[in-house]
């Protein structure tokens, strides 16, 4: 059985965030420190800003690599990563997700499908939803694209006649041999 060494999380393994922390800042001669309450400390060696870091139980994290020379601030490196994994949690959940439903009809459609077909599309404007409707064409039925435009015309009307309010993202177009037309609620 072999030994596993474990490094523990201030032995230097530097930020996933491409910033240089602890002993991998020993590549610079110089720092420029930042105390941990933001006071600028000045010019120090790097071992001894480490030292100074490790007196205070804190990590000596680069700011600014490009200035000369470095700037360089103590603070504890656990709770920075903390903080930025909740910040960019927090942002996840504040982005809208735009979900689009599909709602698939054919030209020949009879009577009933076509009005469960309807109140699904009424349905999903309602919640909020955008409604890809995608007609599809088979065999000879692409000969006669202008039933597929009528009945999206007919949807259109349909849900006028219902006050659902809805906007045309895209117009009817014919891609290959599908019609398509998507609509967002308003």
């Amino acid at each position: 059985m072999r030994n596993k060494v474990f490094k523990s999380p201030r032995s230097g393994a530097g930020a996933k965030d491409g910033r240089r922390t602890n002993e991998d800042l020993l590549v610079y001669e110089v720092v420029r420190l930042i105390a941990s309450d933001g006071q600028n400390v000045s010019e120090v060696s790097t071992s001894e800003a480490l030292q100074m870091a490790r007196d205070q139980n804190l990590d000596l994290v680069t700011i600014d690599p490009s200035s000369d020379p470095p700037i360089c601030k103590m603070l504890d490196l656990r709770k920075m990563k903390y903080i930025s994994r909740k910040n960019a949690s927090e942002a996840r959940k504040k982005q809208k997700r735009i979900v689009v439903k599909e709602v698939k009809l054919t030209p020949v459609i009879s009577l009933h499908d076509y009005e469960v077909k309807v109140k699904s599309i009424e349905e999903f404007l309602g919640l909020g939803y955008k409604v890809k409707i995608s007609l599809k064409f088979r065999g000879r039925q692409i000969l006669h694209p202008e039933g597929g435009y009528d009945l999206f015309i007919k949807v259109k009307e349909y849900m006028n006649k219902n006050k659902v309010v809805f906007k045309v993202d895209s117009e009817p177009k014919l891609e290959g041999r599908q019609m398509v037309m998507v609509l967002s609620a308003k």
